[in-house]
């Protein structure tokens, strides 16, 4: 059985539990930054800790920043009688890639899940609603994944916000079903967008 260096195996181990990394491929990637220039891998680690230091959550939205609020939060050219409701910060840039959406967003930080003990104690479900509650909101647009637990999601939401008198929209089928939104490229977003339909 070979031996290896225990810094080498340490980075091995700790690359190997990013998502869509294995083993094989966390070796492929350690012995890369082992050849690499001293100047990359020093790039690389600083670049780590200034994404650990430097990005926040914006307290208004929930979406990553590196200030708070957010640009998009504090942005005055934005409609803020339309929030979009998604689960996660990348789905957030998907939407805003299609350039169609300039009202503003709610980031969950996941989806109802109880065979994975996520509940809505686990998401930003208080503070949205505590949101809706503070603002002058015309129409939530549901922006969960087409799955089941977006599905579950949407469901939820929309029981709670509709006693406030509040349009809930979701975004138009065409988005396949089981993907997640961060994967859909523009034009089928901006369709999603275009012809979302009452909930």
């Amino acid at each position: 059985m070979p031996i290896t260096a225990k810094p080498i195996a340490r980075v091995v181990d700790e690359l190997s539990r990013l998502p869509g990394i294995g083993p094989k491929t966390a070796q492929r990637l350690t012995y890369f930054l082992l050849r690499a220039p001293n100047e990359q891998a020093q790039a690389l680690a600083e670049s780590i800790l200034e994404l650990k230091s430097k990005v926040v959550l914006c307290s208004q939205c929930f979406n990553i920043a590196e200030r708070s609020p957010c640009e998009i939060c504090s942005d005055p050219e934005r409609d803020a009688s339309r929030f979009c409701v998604v689960e996660e910060p990348l789905d957030v840039l998907a939407l805003e890639r299609t350039g169609q959406y300039r009202g503003l967003y709610h980031v969950l930080h996941g989806a109802l899940s109880p065979i994975e003990g996520v509940g809505p104690d686990e998401l930003k479900i208080r503070e949205l609603m505590r949101r809706l509650d503070s603002t002058t909101v015309q129409e939530v647009i549901l922006a969960t994944n087409p799955n089941i637990e977006g599905d579950a999601t949407a469901h939820y939401l929309t029981r709670q916000i509709q006693p406030l008198g509040i349009k809930v929209t979701r975004l138009a089928r065409g988005l396949p079903v089981g993907g997640d939104l961060e994967y859909a490229d523009e034009v089928t977003l901006s369709n999603a967008l275009a012809g979302r339909s009452q909930f």
